[in-house]
């Protein structure tokens, strides 16, 4: 029986790993639990669970991640925080030999050599959960050679087909609107934006070692098909699914093994109806463009951008911007932005500070 700490366990990520926890009691034990900020939410899951370890990270501080991250129990850590905070715990998790199920996708965003070097270091091993780089390992697991090109699926959110005039004074509610998917407020905001997406493609250079030319990206409304892999000889496999999180989490915590699961709902090809694929258009989703462009730049750009979407975004649902600023001040934190060497943790929350920094100078 596998050990497993849940850190930000009652956010989306976590509560549904806790779902596909219950369905496999006979696998896995629950260790260590965090949250945000919930506290009541928190204290229902340590009465259910009774885990060897809890902390609230508003309360408690970023050390009871680490100690979660790092538990001796633990042989699996699902790292659900949301943004750059979730970086010390996966490296903290990798380097103690871990299993990291990571949701945290701003952890190889910002440091994605740190953390490759942390698991090399520790011999740590990283499993994605974000379902496209789940679903390019289910395809390629087996068959790592040979793979030309991976094309990701972007459902579009909710303003897909919407003019650039309306678009730019979009509402709250009508952002977190997202057609297909049920998540928590910034990653749907993320989605709207298709920040996610240029997250999603830094990633998936990481954590694949493919060149950015290698990883595409379009959208499938329908979100069905989660991702492609293109192989050298020209034969394509794709992934697909009705839109559940659950799914990818259990793959993370069984990989390369396939358990039985009576949580999801089966495939149905007639049900899951025509299956579009459109291009992105870069005139609506600016901050896709723009992070995709900081990937390739390397170094601390790439911590830049995840800056200063984090501070856009905060302040959109906050109220304080409307929807068309994120991506502006995106694009003017970046073109503001020196890159250098992403070399060490410190080199990189300095850049994050700073990047924060002129994000908020923008807004002001």
């Amino acid at each position: 029986m596998r050990g497993v700490a849940v850190l930000g366990s009652t956010g989306s990520i976590g509560t549904s790993t806790l779902n596909v926890l219950r369905r496999h009691s006979e696998r896995f034990r629950l260790v260590a639990l965090t949250g945000g900020t919930n506290e009541g939410l928190l204290a229902e899951q340590v009465a259910e669970w009774r885990p060897a370890f809890s902390g609230l990270a508003s309360t408690a501080g970023p050390a009871c991640l680490l100690e979660a991250a790092t538990h001796p129990d633990a042989d699996v850590v699902v790292n659900a925080v949301v943004g750059f905070a979730g970086l010390p715990a996966t490296l903290a998790a990798l380097r103690a030999g871990k299993r990291v199920a990571l949701a945290n996708k701003e952890s190889l965003v910002v440091a994605g050599d740190l953390v490759r070097a942390a698991a090399r270091e520790g011999g740590g091993e990283l499993i994605p959960v974000d379902s496209e780089h789940s679903a390019v390992l289910q395809c390629i697991t087996g068959r790592e050679s040979g793979i030309r090109r991976l094309i990701l699926t972007a459902s579009g959110g909710p303003f897909r087909c919407w003019p650039v005039e309306r678009l730019a004074v979009a509402t709250v509610e009508e952002a977190l609107n997202h057609p297909t998917w049920r998540m928590g407020n910034k990653i749907t905001v993320d989605s709207a934006t298709l920040a996610n997406k240029a997250m999603e493609v830094i990633e998936a250079h990481h954590l694949f070692g493919l060149s950015y030319d290698a990883v595409e990206v379009v959208v499938h409304p329908q979100s069905i098909v989660h991702a492609f892999v293109e192989f050298a000889d020209g034969s394509v496999l794709g992934q697909m699914g009705f839109p559940s999180m659950e799914l990818p989490i259990l793959y993370a915590l069984t990989h390369p093994d396939r358990v039985p699961d009576q949580g999801q709902r089966p495939f149905d090809p007639v049900a899951a109806g025509a299956l579009t694929f459109e291009a992105v258009r870069r005139d609506v989703f600016r901050a896709f463009h723009a992070g995709v462009e900081a990937g390739r730049a390397g170094g601390t750009a790439p911590a830049a951008f995840n800056a200063a979407n984090e501070v856009a975004v905060g302040a959109f649902l906050a109220g304080r911007i409307p929807f068309g600023r994120i991506s502006e001040v995106i694009e003017q934190v970046l073109a503001g932005h020196s890159a250098a060497a992403a070399t060490s943790l410190e080199a990189v929350r300095a850049a994050d500070a700073l990047a924060r920094e002129h994000a908020l100078r923008f807004l002001a």
